[in-house]
């Protein structure tokens, strides 16, 4: 690891704190390895300080980690490569992994914070491979077997928490784009991670049912493993600073931005990179039922950055 690379780690599963690197596209590769190594260690990582980078020096450093997608598969209107994550058009607080809903979804994400709240505003994220470490064998067996569809169709209103009177004609318009092609993809609940070789669950609230079983049994078994996804002790709740990035390994992890700031703004800018299709324990890939993502990102192997195959060894 680079002598001025120092990561603090946060939680006994998730998260540190990665200090003594100024991010851009022109690091070293002995630190982007330290940067990638991290990350696949502590599932999101974290970089104070940073207020240097603009739109173009994000992309540029998320080019060396990973090959950026376009913004986002639907929501088209709002950005070519970075999709602002605005406090005007919705919030994303519910558990959820970064775009399930396609056939593959992003290895990656970076999160730059642009304007904060004065109170509130936190990101928590949590481990899926700890969570599937810690199913009982009997738990671990069902979820190796179990498929779910995943679509882009979300119910906001379904914990009961949204009143509608509230929704204001942007959070419509988002909403209305964000849903403007409809997708619907079958992934495993456990899937392995391409570069560790990890067992993970892939769920969160993209999810509509388990393949086979029906709406009440499939709402009563999610339950059952989201619930185990999203104990304390597997997640990081991280109080964002001017100048933070985040950077999470988004086939790891699950995360949920924390709606307690009332009506204050909170922007901040994501980039994501593409990713593989998921593989369940028995080698069987991810199965695309409606919609063709392939203008979203190509399918890029975890050894590919920015188009170059990464050496090995």
């Amino acid at each position: 690891m680079p002598l001025s690379l120092d990561v603090s780690k946060l939680g006994a599963h998730i998260g540190a704190v990665v200090s003594g690197v100024r991010l851009g596209g022109d690091l070293d590769p002995d630190t982007v390895d330290a940067i990638r190594a991290a990350l696949l260690e502590h599932k999101v990582i974290f970089f104070r300080d940073q207020h240097h980078l603009d739109d173009d020096g994000q992309v540029a450093f998320a080019g060396r980690i990973g090959v950026p997608t376009i913004a986002h598969p639907t929501v088209t209107s709002r950005g070519d490569t970075v999709l602002p994550v605005d406090s005007r058009f919705g919030r994303a607080n519910s558990w959820h992994s970064d775009v399930t809903f396609v056939d593959r979804p992003p290895k990656a994400s970076l999160l730059r914070a642009v304007t904060l709240p004065t109170y509130g505003g936190s990101t928590a994220w949590a481990s899926t491979e700890a969570a599937y470490d810690q199913l009982p064998p009997a738990l671990r067996a069902l979820a190796e077997n179990l498929w779910a569809t995943h679509t882009n169709l979300y119910d906001y209103a379904a914990d009961g928490a949204e009143n509608p009177e509230a929704i204001t004609n942007e959070t419509r318009e988002y909403r209305a784009e964000f849903q403007s092609a409809y997708y619907e993809t079958e992934h495993p609940v456990v899937r392995i991670h391409p570069e560790t070789g990890k067992r993970v669950l892939l769920l969160g609230h993209f999810v509509k049912r388990f393949v086979g079983l029906g709406t009440s049994e499939s709402a009563s078994l999610f339950s059952v493993l989201q619930n185990r996804i999203t104990r304390l002790e597997n997640t990081v709740r991280w109080n964002w600073q001017s100048g933070d990035l985040a950077l999470w390994d988004n086939r790891a992890t699950q995360h949920y931005g924390v709606a307690d700031y009332d009506d204050q703004p909170r922007f901040l800018r994501r980039v994501t990179l593409a990713g593989d299709v998921p593989i369940d324990v028995h080698g069987l890939p991810s199965r695309a039922i409606t919609g063709d993502a392939s203008h979203y990102s190509d399918v890029v192997s975890p050894n590919v950055v920015a188009g170059q195959p990464l050496p090995i060894g």
